[in-house]
Formats: C-alpha cells, structure tokens, sequence
C-alpha cells in the first residue's frame, strides 16, 4: 500500500550520526513505511539479548490486540512492541537531469531509528537510477518519527521505507525544437533565517497552482520555480524553522523575485561544536566555545569571567575573577589573546574583561603543564583565540546592561578578500553610581560642594585582515582604560585619581612555508600607572609608561606520517620611565610645572622552543618539548632557564584515553595580580623556579558526556612573591633571618629568598557539550597549597618562645571547590540558566585579613590573644547561586535578546575575616568582616 506522506511542521534539528540531512520536494513523491507486519524487527535492550549490547537485536514480532508482541528467547512474559509513526517528512528533489528522460523507480532503503526518533543510519536496500538512490538516501536522515517502543520504554528499530519517483510534468516546447521543454522561471529568489538572515539551503517550497511540483533550494538558499502565472498561495517549509505561507500575484510572462524569511524554532541554539583543526597533545585543557562563554548566569557574558567555574581553580573573593590555578599565585597564570600577553584583564578589577565578548572565538585554559609556546609562568596559561572573520555579509551586535553599553561591527569586502572588525565599550553605569553616592553624602559647608567619586573604564579592538596570496595578514589593535578615586568640584576640595591604562598593536603574516606553515608577528605596546594628587596645599602628578616590543615567530610542519614538529621562538624588550609633574616656585614668587623624566627598568627576554609530536603507534602520542629563556635586567641581570617538558595520551578505548605529562617552569617574581613595571623590577631577587607533574583519563561516551579527571602535584622549589601577603618578611638590615614579628611594622621589607612551597591535589570534570537544548558541567577540585614558612612560637600570654619553620597552608588555599553549570532553553525562545559554587575557607593567617586569636589574659585582664601561625582557623565556608533568565526575538533582519544576570542571588556574605573587639574591660566580641557581593546585571543586545 503506497501512502504519501503529508507534509508537517519541520522539527529542530537535533545531533546525530552521519551527518546534516538537507530536505528536498519530489514530484509526486510516495513514501511507504513498512513496518514489521509479520517478518523481524530490530530493538535493543531486549532481556538476554545478544552480547553486542550496543547494537539493534533481532527478535521474532507477532501482532496481538494491545499492538505488537515480540518473542525474545524463553522469556517468562511477552514484551508489547509500538512500532514507530512517520512524525515529520523529508521530501526530496527529483533529479533535474532526469526530467526531459521522464526517469519513475522506486528506492527502498533500510532505516536505523534511535531511541528519539531520528535517523541515525540509511542503507540502500534495493535502488533504481543511481541520481533517484542519491536523492533518495539524501533526504532519508531528515525524517523523524514517533519512537518506536518496548514496554512503554523508546528503543531504536531497523526498519523499509521506500521513495517512490515519478517525473514533473513539461510543458510542450514550440514548435520545430524537437520535443518537450520546461516553462519559463515565474517564480524566483532567497529564502533565509529571519534574524541572522543566513540562506537556507534544502528549504521546500509548494504552489498550490501547483502541488505537484515543489522545489528546493540550492546551497546558496537561492531557488527558481516554474509555475503557472495567476495569484496562488506559496508554502515554505525548512527543518529547524517555522513553515509560512506567502500570497503571491503571478503576472503571466513576468518573474517574479521574492525573498522568503522563515523564523526559527530556537534562536541562537546550542549547536554542536566539531573543530578539527587541532589535534589533542596536551595533558590538561579545557576548551570553552560559543554560548558556553556567552551564557554561563553570574559571569556578565564574559568569556574570560567562564574560567572561574573550571576545575583547578580558586578565587581571592567571589566577584573577583583573577583565577587563582591550582593553589598559585593569581599572577602566576597568564592571559593571552592569540598568543599576546593582555597585561590587565578585567576593568576595575572586578568588572567585564577588557575585550569584547563577541571578538572571542574560543577559549582554551591550561591548568597545568602548558605548551612550550606558553613561557616565563609557574602557573596555567589561559588563552583566547580571536573569532574568525565572515565574509558572507555585514555582522554586527550592540547591546546595553546596568554597567557598560557596546557595540561590535565586522564588514567583508569580498572584491578585495579584506575584513575588517570595529568593537568598544564604555562604562555609565559607574558615572551613574558616583552620582549616586555623591548625592547621599552629608552636605557640604555653604560655599564649598563634595569631591565627587570616580569610576570610569573603556576599551577598543579593532581588526583588519587580509588574504595575500595563500597566506593571511591581520592587524590588530586593542586597549583599556580605567580611571578611579576621588574629583575636587571645587578649589578647596582633594582630587586623587588612579588610572590603570594600556595600547597594543600586533601584527602578523601566517603563510605556508615548504612542507609546513610559517608565522611571524610584531606587537607594539604602551602600560600606564598614573596618580594624580591634587588638594589647597600642593599637587602632585606622576605616572609610569612602560613601553613594549614583542616579535614571535613559529613554524608547524609534518616531518612523516607520525611525526609532527612545531618550533619558535619570542622576544620581549620592556624600558619602563618615570614621569613626575609637581609644582616649582621661582623666585620671582611665581610657581611653574617642574617635569623629572627618571628610567626605572630596561628588560629583553627572549626564548625559543620547540616540540615533537610522535605517533610510535595508532594509539600512542607522545610529546617531549623544549624551552630556553634568558631574562636580562639592566645593568647586568641575566637569568637562564631551560625547561624541558614532557607529555604522553595512550587510547586505552575508542571512548578512553589515559594521560601524563611533566616538566620544570620557570618565572620572574611575582606580585598579588601582574602589574607592568613591579614584574620586570623584582629580577633583582632571581627566578622562582617549580615542577609540575599531571597523571589523569578522559572519557566520552554515555549520552555524549565527557568525564575527565587529574591528578597533579607541583613542587614549588623556589618561590619570590612580592606581596604582603606572600607570608613572612624580613629587614632589609637581617638578611637570612626572616621572622615575622611586630618589630617589622614600618620598615623596609624584603622578600623571603629562601621559600620554597608544594600543591597537590585532583581535579574532575564531567561536561555536557554543546548540542540539543541544554550545556553543562559539574566540576570538583580537592587541592592543597602550603608554603615552608618560618616563624616565631608564643606562649598563652604572648611571649616569645622561639623560632619554628613549618610547611602552613598558602593564603589562597581552599581545600574543596564545587561548581554546578547548568542552561537549558525552553519553548518561545526563553532560557534559563543556573550555577551552584562552593568552596571552602582560607586559612585565618592574617595575610589576607584577620589572623585568628583566642580568648585569653592580656595585662592581667581578659583579652584576645593571637594564636601561632601554625594554629590559626578556617575561614566558614562559602555557597553562592547566580541565575540567567533570557527571552530572544527573530525580526527580518535581526535578533533582540533580553536577559537578566545576577551573582549571588541569594546575597550572601563571604566571610574575610574577623574583628576581635574588646578586652580591657569591655566584653569581648568576635564579629565577621565581609561585604555580599552581588551583581544583578539587567540588558538587551541585538545582533544584525
């Protein structure tokens, strides 16, 4: 029995095997769906079934009155079988070629249909012409069914269904040219995505002046129909997007050119992302893309925010998202973008990253053992990679939230292969908020008016690149400015304003070279620390420029068919100056600005490296690197460095893989958060220097899940942090002697030379990518960081008993880290999103806040005592929930996004200490520092 199939509503498009299906119209198609009448049927999951457990099992099918029951073995009770129902067609376009032969047949083809109704595989059972058994198996992946099932649960079944042809109809050709001839184009034109306008390739479209002859749109979405002239309603259909009838007027020996907009079922969906322009060498990375960057609740939309919700990392405060890597210190990791180092990463440091989100592509974090192209960091490597330039038509986003306004605009000249990408930002929100504060403060004295707070940041990127012969050249220029404190409104007021502010330019050419490919670039760049002072009295104006000039280059070949070679090298000269402006009275009794121009640091750094990819077998990868840095300080400060690495993935299973990777690394003293100038100036005191070593597995499989886990642990050897709360100092006049003690308080410190540190700990990841109607992850780090520290033992009363040298957890120390990462988007194009964080205290060392004291006699009277370092307590723990709630609409030409972000949203407090207040008398009281950050971000952005 032969019924053809009515047409239905496309259904989303959902991740399968075997590839994109494009949909096409048949001429008077017919499609019969045999379907277990009284022969086999295949399901899975049937009790005793075959030993391949993952494979459809044949079993025996008989019809009873509840449907139908199948026979599996001596099985004590009769599985009731539901054979699958034809839910959405997928017509396709009879081959053009074959019209003026008026080719009919029929295709029969064997279908495996999963457990979500969808074709996973098509085989051709019996074909006809070979151009009808392509169209055929062509079209056959977009059919959708009601799953078939087996006691109410879906299994997937093999199953017959035929296509059968028959030719379109022609028109009689004129006289004398020897037979039949198509009629003339009536009908032509685009059909596209409503909102991002992207073509639709394989969209269906039916007259119904003419039923029987639909047609499909070619690649370019672009179609031409040959129906009869008159006024006639046009249907378009297309999988993933909303059918629509159009009404067109047909005027006889005219064409007519349209363009049909279809909306889609989800606006802005979570595609699967496959990527394979780079293979998996490294031991420990994780890569983020597209809405995973863009929609994680509580991050602004900024990718770079993202990276604090992976597993490894800790945080100084919840808010503030300098990621502190397994147990390091925040400036032990370093940012980049495409391979430049980004000096500054957030604005304020605690608002959006200095980049436009929409300029980021991709974001790949190393936790631990990074590429040799990753240098001079003890720590994880965190690197963005820039978007890839369209060169279909103009793209372009704006948006606007509570704190800052943007824009994004990417225009191709396709005459010329050049593309060029504008972005910026500017930050209101902050004005609005020193208007705000300004207008609560107590009012002024008659005359005078309040000094009025400052918080004030932008950024720029901007992109221009260019195909030159078979290489591509890319200019780049990027730059950040943040500007706060406090602006006198009038003469008798204080101004004291800090600006943070950096330009870079890079330019680079990628070409292929001999066997492989070759990359060289420049980067030019300017880092400013500025300080204005002004009050009545006197003022002062100073600020530090640090000039840069990078040059990198690199060169990818493949040596034989397992050995891959990637080998460059970098260079880095930084001259930092200080400039000072302060008034000079003459004597004349006048005053004039006085200028010092002073050097502070001339730096080069240069490096070369080098990496073997080898594949002694299938299975096997193994990666040994090399790197060499030489660090030069004027006048006279060298420091070398080699740094061999080492890495090995062994795919014990298709779906497992096991790893392991070492090396020794390398970098200049660090400070709380890299600043330019403080970096290059602590070489004086030499190079900290630590191991790293990572063991670990990968697994994906089960309903496209990725579970990974590590083990690592990284002997610090030698470490020279430049912060106050690095630990214990000493004086400047006590060197080797370095007891922390109240005689310290005021003088000249140094670092201590001789600390040396250790982090262990484990990390998991189980990550649901992208694909379908929801994303995300769980992860969980166990870490631990200590610090051989030495210090000075008290007794109960305070009095000093003697020195004691003992490894102390480090001040960043969280020992558990919990995050859960959830968005799923639902009907009517709304999204919803959640994330769970967890950690637990910092120690109460009195390195980054309180240190813990106890109850205790002081002079005779109940007082607080300080405890040793050895003995102090934990921070309490700290649990946040952030939400993301979005609605998106399709327009003709683009899409509006409306979202709400909010950090904390149960406004908790995070604990940072203690204040220990009375004794003498008074009683005492221990009461909790902190201060709930919460940030409720509400915005709209629209994408062209």
């Amino acid at each position: 029995m032969c019924v053809p199939p009515r047409p239905r509503g496309a259904l989303p498009e959902r991740g399968r095997r075997g590839g994109r299906a494009v949909p096409g119209a048949w001429a008077r198609l017919c499609a019969v769906l045999l379907v277990l009448q009284a022969g086999t049927a295949f399901a899975q999951g049937l009790d005793g079934g075959s030993p391949d457990a993952g494979a459809p099992t044949e079993v025996e099918v008989r019809r009873t009155e509840a449907g139908f029951a199948l026979e599996a073995g001596d099985a004590g009770t009769e599985p009731v079988f539901l054979p699958p129902s034809l839910l959405a067609d997928s017509p396709a376009q009879y081959p053009p070629e074959l019209a003026a032969e008026q080719v009919t047949g029929t295709v029969r083809l064997e279908l495996l249909v999963d457990e979500a109704g969808e074709v996973e595989s098509a085989t051709l059972v019996e074909g006809s012409h070979p151009l009808l058994n392509e169209a055929a198996l062509h079209a056959a992946p977009g059919l959708r069914f009601v799953p078939a099932t087996l006691d109410g649960g879906p299994v997937p079944v093999r199953i017959g269904f035929e296509y059968r042809f028959e030719a379109p109809r022609l028109e009689e050709g004129p006289p004398g040219d020897g037979g039949v001839a198509l009629g003339p184009v009536t009908l032509k034109g685009l059909v596209r995505a409503k909102g991002n306008r992207r073509p639709l390739p394989g969209a269906v479209l039916v007259s119904e002046a003419a039923p029987d002859a639909p047609v499909e749109t070619d690649a370019a979405g672009r179609f031409e129909a040959r129906w009869p002239p008159g006024t006639q309603w046009v249907r378009v259909t297309s999988p993933g997007h909303k059918p629509l009838s159009f009404r067109e007027n047909v005027r006889p020996g005219e064409t007519l050119e349209v363009v049909y907009g279809l909306e889609p079922l989800v606006l802005n969906p979570y595609e699967t992302v496959v990527r394979g322009d780079r293979e998996r060498t490294e031991v420990s990375r994780v890569t983020l893309h597209d809405a995973e960057l863009r929609e994680v609740p509580g991050t602004l939309g900024d990718p770079f925010r993202v990276v604090m919700l992976l597993p490894g990392v800790g945080s100084m405060l919840s808010g503030v998202a300098y990621p502190v890597v397994r147990g390091s210190q925040p400036s032990s990791t370093g940012y980049f973008l495409d391979g430049v180092r980004v000096p500054i990463l957030f604005h304020l440091f605690l608002g959006p990253a200095v980049l436009h989100p929409d300029f980021i592509d991709t974001i790949d974090f190393y936790p631990g053992t990074p590429p040799p192209q990753y240098g001079r960091l003890m720590g994880g490597a965190i690197n963005g990679r820039l978007s890839r330039p369209r060169d279909d038509r103009v793209h372009g986003s704006v948006y606007a939230d509570f704190i800052n306004a943007g824009f994004f605009i990417e225009y191709p000249f396709q005459s010329t292969g050049t593309n060029v990408s504008v972005a910026g930002r500017y930050s209101y929100t902050p004005w609005i908020v020193a208007i705000a504060a300004n207008a609560i403060q107590e009012p002024p004295p008659p005359g005078r008016k309040n000094d009025k707070l400052v918080l004030d940041f932008w950024d720029y990127q901007a992109r221009v690149e260019q195909k030159v012969g078979r290489g591509q050249t890319r200019l780049f220029a990027f730059g950040s400015s943040d500007t706060f404190g406090e602006e006198a409104q009038d003469a008798l007021g204080s101004t004291s304003l800090q600006t943070i502010l950096f330009h870079r330019v890079d330019l680079r050419h990628q070409h292929p070279v001999g066997p492989g490919q070759l990359e060289a670039g420049v980067t030019w760049g300017l880092d400013r620390l500025g300080l204005v002072s002004r009050d009545p009295d006197e003022r002062t104006e100073f600020h530090i420029d640090n000039l840069t000039f990078s040059a990198r280059t690199r060169y990818d070949m493949k040596v034989s068919e397992r050995l891959s070679l990637r080998a460059g090298a970098d260079l880095d000269h930084t001259r930092a100056n200080v400039q000072a402006f302060f008034p000079d009275e003459e004597e004349d009794g006048s005053t004039r600005d006085r200028v010092i121009n002073a050097p502070v640091s001339l730096g080069l750094f240069t490096g070369a490296y080098a990496e073997l990819v080898w594949q002694p077998e299938a299975r096997w990868t193994v990666v040994p690197g090399l790197r060499v840095d030489n660090y030069h300080l004027s006048p006279g400060i060298n420091r070398f460095a080699v740094e061999p690495r080492l890495s090995v993935r062994h795919a014990l299973r298709e779906d497992l893989t096991l790893k392991a990777g070492a090396g020794l690394f390398h970098q200049a003293p660090t400070t709380l958060i890299s600043l330019p100038v403080v970096d290059v100036a602590g070489l004086e005191y030499g190079l900290q220097q630590g191991l790293q070593f990572s063991l670990g597995a990968e697994w994906r499989g089960w309903k496209a899940f990725e579970v990974g886990l590590d083990v690592y642990l990284n002997p610090m050897l030698r470490t020279v942090e430049l912060t106050p709360f690095s630990g214990d100092s000493f004086d400047e006049d006590d060197i080797g002697d370095p007891v922390d003690d109240d005689d310290d308080v005021g003088r000249p410190t140094l670092p201590d030379l001789t600390r040396h540190g250790l982090a262990y700990g484990l990390e998991l990841l189980i990550r649901r990518p992208l694909g379908g109607a929801w994303f995300g992850w769980l992860s969980y780090t166990l870490q631990r960081s200590t610090r051989y520290t030495r210090f000075t033992r008290h007794d109960a009363r305070g009095n000093e008993l003697g020195q004691v040298e003992k490894n102390l957890p480090f001040v960043f120390d969280q020992t558990h880290i919990l995050n859960l990462v959830v968005s799923r988007k639902f009907g009517s194009n709304w999204t919803l999103g959640g994330v769970l964080h967890f950690n637990t205290g910092r120690p109460e060392a009195g390195q980054l806040g309180s240190q813990t004291q106890r109850e205790g006699i002081v002079d005779g009277r109940p007082g607080w005592v300080e405890v040793d370092r050895d003995q102090v307590d934990r921070l309490p723990a700290f649990f946040r929930f952030d939400i993301r709630v979005s609605r998106s609409w399709a327009y003709e030409t683009f899409t509006l996004e409306a979202y709400l972000d909010m950090l904390n949203v149960a406004i908790r407090k995070e604990v940072v200490g203690f204040d220990y207040l009375g004794g003498f008398g008074r009683p005492l009281v221990k009461e909790s520092i902190g201060v709930p950050v919460v940030l409720p971000i509400l915005g709209v952005k629209g994408r062209y």
